[in-house]
């Protein structure tokens, strides 16, 4: 009887602590993770919460981190295209959506600007002009936040690019970025990424403040009704935590060459 007793509560041991030891799984862009600002913000959450579970990051682009969650293989999406946000909602597949910061997208391009397209203020007329050009642009192609902006743009022109001088490579932003200035191309890119990037690039901003660029980040829980395994209330203490005030400061305090890579919701 003993034996049996001290064998059921090994048990009992050993499986509430690889629960409580159980890592949650965030999904999120390539633009949050190559831009460094997941490098600050969650070590700030794991010291709170060391005794209770850590972060799992998997980066992607915003369709295939949705395309995750909608499997079930994690347990939280960042990410950045609202209608597609709102369309995961809409669908049960999350729930608990929360506004936490946004940047906005640039258009670079290289030094000698072969489209001339330095200085404008419109997205869709630099588009048209690149395209009018054929000159070099570098496209993400995977379907994340950042492609989806593109192809609005692309779609406001009213041209679906094709040919030689269009050229997608199906990677993260940091990818793309590095692709675009090996060919002297353009690209658009969400500015916290770029400023991340700057120092190795010979990439310039020759579009932006457009409001057409604007770029706004949202954290999703995925439904634990549709997968139980998702333990629902830790994902609420991240989400919780990145909208806070404190989280709200770390985002807001993130900078590169004095400028912030992101600007936080709360307190704008």
């Amino acid at each position: 009887m003993k034996r049996r007793y001290l064998l059921l509560l090994w048990v009992l041991l050993f499986t509430s602590t690889a629960f409580a030891q159980r890592n949650l799984k965030l999904a999120t862009t390539t633009s949050t993770y190559d831009s460094g600002l997941l490098d600050v913000l969650l070590p700030q959450f794991e010291r709170k919460f060391r005794d209770y579970f850590r972060i799992d990051v998997i980066a992607v682009g915003t369709g295939k981190a949705l395309k995750l969650a909608e499997n079930g293989d994690v347990d939280v999406v960042l990410v950045h295209a609202r209608k597609l946000e709102d369309a995961f909602v809409a669908a049960g597949y999350g729930v608990y959506r929360q506004d936490v910061m946004y940047n906005d997208f640039v258009l670079v391009g290289p030094s000698g600007d072969p489209a001339r397209i330095g200085g404008m203020k419109k997205a869709i007329e630099a588009f048209a002009k690149i395209a009018d050009k054929k000159a070099v642009f570098l496209s993400r192609g995977d379907e994340s936040g950042t492609h989806q902006k593109e192809k609005a743009v692309w779609s406001q022109v009213g041209i679906s690019p094709s040919g030689d001088w269009y050229v997608e490579v199906g990677q993260g932003m940091a990818a793309t970025l590095r692709i675009a200035d090996e060919k002297r191309g353009y690209c658009l890119v969400d500015r916290g990424t770029y400023l991340a990037l700057k120092k190795t690039l010979e990439l310039n901003v020759l579009v932006e403040g457009d409001a057409l660029l604007y770029n706004p980040y949202g954290i999703i829980a995925v439904n634990p009704k549709r997968w139980p395994h998702v333990d629902y209330e830790r994902v609420r203490l991240l989400i919780n935590f990145v909208t806070s005030p404190e989280g709200q400061a770390i985002i807001a305090g993130y900078k590169k060459y004095g400028e912030p890579l992101f600007k936080p919701f709360v307190g704008n």
